[in-house]
């Protein structure tokens, strides 16, 4: 077998193990999973997540998860917690212990002094008959048949496992919670995700210039106007300051393409383009962007309800807040 051969052959197979690990979850969907929901929703303290080796790291991924979707979650490492850090744990928290085998020394030690502490233990683990399995309040079951290396070794489908009934415990108690994506934005306000949840066109255009010429001005007018106010557009305005066209660079280009008897005889309303799209101050910025891929521009005028000219929101202001 060739390298590539090797390579693809043992990807695919990767894949199609954990896959399979991870259909082999639902059973597991069952009155212990919706306690344990029904439990944690209903605490008056934390969840803590520990763990050791690689169930250790999925463990601290579940508590950012939670703790992102509204469910107040730590961290604790078994080992570090029957060395002194136990003091975390406070008596209304509930415990989730993760552990493929569920017979791990530092586990052994760690699950009788969680329950003589009194908090709800819940242990996510392969096998119910395993010592977690047989001492936790509730079990999460994480059945695996086999990892997904070639020896059988690696924790591979065991932590893809791991990580999938994380998920579905964090979305069921966000579930519960009826999470908005306001929700959402409160907990990830400088991340890009929040920022297309809160960040609004009219927290970006009043940073920017406010190119603006009417339809009688001449080219020359338009030009200057563009170019001080750095935005490659102007927009096009009546007296009643409301919208009646844009001219951006393109609109420029495609003039100077075209043979015409005088450019400097050339109005503003000449070269513009009519009608052109616009967008409400109080929209979410994303929208912005949204229309801006839709239509291969670069800019997009604002406007109130009535129509009247705001200003402008370029594609440079989305890329600074992160959006793109």
């Amino acid at each position: 077998m060739n390298t590539e051969d090797l390579i693809l052959k043992t990807a695919t197979r990767t894949i199609e193990i954990e896959a399979e690990t991870i259909r082999g979850l639902l059973p597991g969907l069952n009155s212990d999973f919706v306690n344990t929901v029904q439990i944690i929703f209903a605490a008056k303290g934390r969840v803590v997540v520990t763990g050791i080796g690689k169930s250790a790291l999925i463990a601290q991924k579940i508590v950012a998860t939670l703790n992102s979707t509204g469910t107040p979650a730590l961290f604790l490492h078994a080992a570090d917690a029957i060395h002194g850090d136990l003091g975390m744990i406070r008596s209304q928290d509930v415990v989730i212990c993760l552990s493929k085998s569920g017979e791990t020394p530092e586990i052994k030690v760690l699950v009788p002094l969680v329950k003589n502490m009194g908090n709800t233990l819940i242990g996510m683990v392969s096998t119910v008959n395993s010592f977690l399995g047989r001492q936790a309040n509730y079990v999460l079951l994480t059945p695996i048949e086999q990892e997904a290396d070639p020896n059988n070794l690696a924790p591979t489908a065991s932590t893809t496992a791991q990580v999938v009934m994380g998920d579905a415990l964090a979305t069921a108690l966000l579930a519960l919670r009826g999470f908005t994506p306001s929700d959402f934005a409160q907990y990830h306000p400088g991340g890009s995700l929040g920022k297309q949840l809160y960040l609004r066109v009219s927290d970006l255009y009043t940073l920017n210039e406010k190119p603006c010429v009417s339809p009688d001005d001449s080219l020359r007018q338009a030009i200057l106007e563009m170019t001080s106010k750095r935005l490659g557009a102007t927009a096009v305005v009546d007296d009643q300051r409301k919208i009646v066209g844009v001219i951006t660079d393109g609109d420029l280009r495609r003039m100077l393409e075209q043979s015409t008897p005088d450019i400097h005889a050339l109005k503003a309303r000449d070269v513009m383009t009519p009608n052109p799209k616009t967008i409400d101050a109080e929209a979410m910025a994303v929208n912005a962007l949204q229309l801006m891929r839709k239509h291969s521009i670069t800019q997009i005028l604002v406007a109130n309800a009535a129509g009247e000219y705001l200003g402008i929101v370029h594609l440079h202001d989305l890329i600074r807040e992160g959006l793109i």
